[in-house]
């Protein structure tokens, strides 16, 4: 596959769902609220890029876009988490139920933690979490969860679950060239023109891509944006759309 087939097929879906979603999340250029959570998501991304030596598993932009059936598969079956903590079956998954979901899995996190991880992920401010912000939601949770010494079993509830979820922080710190926790348009684009050093993306078209994906407009892409992008690009929202309310 070459690289300008690759990218092609990213980059129309991206734009298509970053001009649904993109004024959810920025909120006509309001400030982050949750600068915190993207702080301390940085930091756990950096130690796992420094554990890891700056090894990965992923060469090219298209050893990734070969990846995406199976990501889809494998993200897919979060269906059943899903549907468990959806204890009156409308959809979404409110507040109380997703303390309970934490509770459950024996996790340690705050309320005001909680409640940020929420409501971070609520792109539509819906007060419930559709199933495609529960992926992200869960991931963001295993990231963040601090490791247990005198428990070797999965915190999870899923080995499974945790590895696809290692593989999709590989593919951000695949991207993330200069290791600091986050995206910025140097990293994409050298990232999409690994793959192809005499097909080059060109600069313009790359320039594009990342404003659409920085939807706070800060010149840099979280953890969590790059998230919602990537559960797209796999085709979860092909299956799970996202619901838009009236004023977005």
């Amino acid at each position: 596959m070459k690289a300008s087939m690759g990218q092609s097929q990213l980059f129309p879906s991206l734009k298509s769902f970053c001009n649904k979603v993109g004024g959810m999340c920025c909120h006509c250029g309001r400030p982050n609220k949750y600068m915190w959570l993207d702080a301390k998501l940085e930091g756990k991304l950096i130690e796992v890029k420094r554990s890891s030596g700056g090894h990965s598993n992923f060469k090219s932009i298209n050893s990734i876009i070969m990846r995406f059936p199976q990501f889809k598969e494998e993200l897919k079956n979060i269906r059943g988490v899903f549907d468990q903590y959806d204890e009156d079956s409308n959809g979404s998954i409110d507040l109380d139920e997703l303390k309970k979901c934490i509770k459950k899995l024996q996790l340690h996190f705050s309320d005001a933690e909680i409640h940020d991880l929420f409501h971070s992920c609520d792109l539509d401010e819906s007060q419930g979490i559709q199933f495609n912000e529960f992926i992200v939601l869960l991931c963001l949770i295993y990231l963040l969860k601090e490791p247990s010494s005198s428990d070797t079993t999965s915190t999870m509830g899923s080995s499974e679950l945790e590895a696809t979820f290692d593989t999709i922080i590989e593919v951000f710190l695949f991207l993330d060239k200069s290791g600091s926790g986050k995206l910025n348009q140097n990293d994409m684009i050298k990232a999409l023109n690994e793959a192809s050093p005499t097909e080059r993306s060109p600069a313009r078209i790359t320039r594009t891509r990342f404003r659409e994906m920085d939807w706070d407009k800060n010149g840099k892409i979280s953890f969590r944006e790059f998230l919602f992008a990537f559960i797209h690009w796999v085709g979860i929202d092909t299956d799970e759309e996202i619901p838009l309310t009236e004023g977005y």
